[in-house]
C-alpha cells in the first residue's frame, strides 16, 4: 500500500498536508503524534471512511477508491474507535459478520469452520453463545478482533485499540496484535496514544505532528529521546534493553 501527498480540509483548516509513506506487508506500522496531528483522519483515508481532497492511497496497483466495496472487504479490515454494536448479539454472531464478504449472509460449513476457527483463536469459545453487551470490555475487544480474523484480510486497521481498557486488557490487547502479525502473517497498522506499546510491539513507526510526517522508520531509528521531545514537546527518557526501547518516560 502506498500513500502519496493525502490532504484533508476542514472548515478551511489543513489536517492532512501532504502525506506520503508506504506500508511495509507483514509488519506492525504505528501511527503516533499529539492529538489533532492527523493520525487517525489518515486511517480514515486508507480505509475510505474519510475522503479525501487531495492525494492518492495505492492499493495493490490499484486506486482505493475503484475497488468495489465487497472485494476491498476481503482484503482489508478496519475497527474504528467506536465500536457501539446496538442489536443483541451473541459472540458468535458478531464473528460470523466478518465472512458476509464472501458468504453474503448465507455461510457454508466452510464459513463456519473459520467462525470456530476464529473464536477458538481468540480463547472466546466459553463466551461464544453470551450477548456481548454482557461481556467485559477487553472479552468484547477480543470478539472484535475475533470477527476480523472471521474476515480473512491481510490489512487491519485498528484504530486506538487499547481506548477505555485498563492496563491488562491492553497489554493483552498488543500481544493479539503482535500475534496476528507473526503467526496469522498479517500487516496491522495502528493508531495509538502509548507509546510504550507502540515501541514495544511495533515494527515500524510513523509520528506525525500538525498534519504532517515528522518521521517514519523503524522503533529504534524513531523511538529516540531526541525524536519524541520534538515531536511532543516535553523532555523524554528512555531505557532500552538490547538497542530496543523498553519504556519511554518523561
Amino acid at each position: 500500500m502506498n500513500v502519496k501527498e493525502l490532504t484533508k480540509v476542514y472548515d478551511g483548516k489543513t489536517v492532512v498536508d501532504q502525506v506520503s509513506f508506504q506500508i511495509p506487508k507483514g509488519k506492525v506500522i504505528s501511527l503516533i503524534g499529539p492529538n489533532g496531528a492527523g493520525k487517525s483522519t489518515v486511517m480514515g483515508i486508507i480505509s475510505r471512511l474519510v475522503a479525501r481532497d487531495g492525494g492518492d492511497v495505492e492499493f495493490e496497483g490499484k486506486d482505493i477508491t475503484k475497488w468495489k466495496s465487497r472485494e476491498l472487504s476481503k482484503r482489508l479490515a478496519i475497527l474504528t474507535q467506536t465500536n457501539n454494536i446496538q442489536m443483541k448479539l451473541t459472540v458468535r454472531e458478531l464473528v460470523t459478520f466478518g465472512r458476509f464478504p464472501y458468504s453474503g449472509g448465507r455461510n457454508t460449513p466452510e464459513d463456519e469452520a473459520v467462525i470456530s476457527k476464529a473464536i477458538e483463536y481468540m480463547e472466546l469459545q466459553e463466551f461464544e453463545e453470551q450477548f456481548i453487551d454482557e461481556l467485559s470490555g477487553g472479552q468484547r475487544q477480543r470478539a472484535m478482533i475475533a470477527m476480523v480474523i472471521a474476515q480473512d484480510t491481510e490489512y487491519v486497521l485498528l484504530d486506538e485499540p487499547t481506548n477505555n481498557l485498563d492496563i491488562y486488557h491492553a497489554t493483552n490487547m498488543m500481544k493479539i496484535v503482535r500475534r496476528l502479525c507473526d503467526e496469522l502473517g498479517k500487516t496491522v497498522i495502528l493508531v495509538l496514544h502509548e507509546i510504550n506499546y507502540a515501541a514495544f510491539y511495533s515494527d515500524y513507526i510513523c509520528a506525525f505532528v500538525d498534519g504532517k510526517i515528522a518521521h517514519f522508520g523503524t522503533v529504534k531509528e524513531v523511538m529516540t529521546k531526541e525524536v519524541l521531545s520534538e515531536i511532543y514537546k516535553v523532555d523524554f527518557q528512555i531505557m532500552n534493553i538490547n538497542g530496543r526501547p523498553l519504556s519511554i518516560y518523561y
